[in-house]
């Protein structure tokens, strides 16, 4: 027999507008105890009525304590619909993209909650955020290998999110074998990806298009790419003409990717590194009176929580401001927030008071967003949180 979940009156209106989570405060626990419910199983959900609204699987210790999976409560979620659902997303990429390197499964953007898959070329990197999602390990490997037929598929189960739904950390090739080296190519731009100690999959494809804009405008410019990692910006910008790029990051490793990706495009001599935390490294090149035509900002989110939003947006509006006074008279500002919990109004504001707090003028030019790979659902604000603006600033 499946468990049931009835919803508390007046409930179900963010499910019946297309919403996917329920909050533990709104089931009605007199009528359906959350506690006895199996963790990680699977539960009709019903109205306050019992009118069934759909299929969802069950945490009763996260504060998402149950994501919807299917609005038939006839279709549990299982090898058959997630093939159907892969089937589904790569479909669309497809569409998207010439070559297969992109994020394959966006979690709820691609109805199912929890799971992340990027893919690099034969290999498939493979993020399990929820108890629900590792319930089904063993069918997500089954059904990618159904639809892709990969080399190798990579567990990355490291994320913040499986911290808070009590999973552990772990990671491992769960199929195949993996190369040597695993490639990408993003804007026609090769990469080797860590998939296995690098950060998330090992790549952030969500900045390609913001990207591909940056590209078209670094010919014969000096750039600084700050929070680097392994080169996406800088080794872009100089296989895209910029006469000398400046990579940052606090990480060795990271840095030495980048030297390996600059040789990959025949770059190296037109990219340099620097070890350094972004902070530390913009007051020491503005005290050795460097100068740069684009510089890229491009940090970890400084907003994880709706508490650290103060501090936070002090520290996105610190950045612009310091990040501005290595710019030219006439420089071009790449400035990108993946803090869901940061509005794109908020991102611009700092931008603005960075630019009168150097007494100059800015344009804005271009706002981007994340990928069509990173599809947004509706109902769920939260599936949008990448932010990118190119700004020109400049003296009269």
């Amino acid at each position: 027999m499946t468990e049931r979940l009835r919803l508390k009156k007046n409930a179900d209106r963010r499910l019946k507008a297309g919403h996917l989570w329920l909050y533990s405060n709104e089931i009605d626990i007199q009528a359906t105890p959350l506690k006895t419910v199996e963790p990680g199983s699977q539960a009709i959900i019903e109205a306050a009525n019992g009118k069934p609204l759909g299929i969802a699987y069950v945490n009763p210790h996260s504060l998402i304590c149950a994501r919807v999976v299917s609005r038939d409560v006839n279709v549990r979620l299982d090898r058959s619909l997630l093939v159907h659902r892969f089937n589904q997303a790569l479909a669309l990429r497809e569409r998207l993209f010439d070559k297969p390197f992109y994020r394959l499964v966006h979690g709820e953007g691609d109805l199912l909650p929890g799971l992340v898959v990027d893919r690099f070329g034969d290999v498939l990197v493979v993020q399990l955020n929820t108890l629900g999602m590792e319930r089904l390990a063993e069918e997500v490997i089954a059904a990618l290998d159904k639809v892709l037929a990969p080399r190798a598929i990579v567990f990355k189960n490291d994320t913040s999110g499986r911290r808070q739904e009590q999973l552990e950390s772990e990671v491992s090739v769960v199929h195949g074998e993996l190369p040597d080296a695993v490639l990408l190519e993003e804007n026609g731009v090769r990469f080797v990806a860590p998939v296995l100690d690098g950060q998330k999959t090992g790549w952030f494809y969500d900045h390609r298009a913001n990207r591909a804009w940056l590209n078209a405008l670094v010919e014969g410019k000096r750039v600084l790419d700050l929070f680097s990692y392994i080169g996406g910006w800088g080794v872009q910008a100089a296989a895209h003409g910029a006469s000398e790029v400046l990579c940052v990051d606090r990480s060795a490793e990271a840095l030495e990717r980048v030297a390996e990706n600059a040789t990959l495009n025949g770059v190296d001599d037109r990219v340099a590194v620097g070890e350094a935390d972004a902070f530390e490294a913009l007051a020491a090149l503005k005290a050795d009176g460097e100068q740069f035509d684009v510089v890229v900002l491009d940090p970890p989110a400084f907003i994880k929580r709706r508490k650290d939003i103060a501090n936070g947006e002090r520290a996105y509006a610190r950045l612009n401001r310091e990040a501005m006074r290595l710019l030219g008279r006439d420089g071009l500002l790449l400035s990108a927030s993946c803090s869901m919990h940061l509005t794109t109004e908020r991102l611009v504001e700092c931008v603005r008071g960075a630019v009168r707090h150097q007494d100059r003028h800015g344009q804005i030019l271009y706002q981007g967003g994340q990928g069509p790979d990173h599809p947004v659902h509706p109902s769920i604000p939260e599936t949008a949180y990448l932010k990118a603006l190119g700004v020109r600033v400049f003296r009269d």
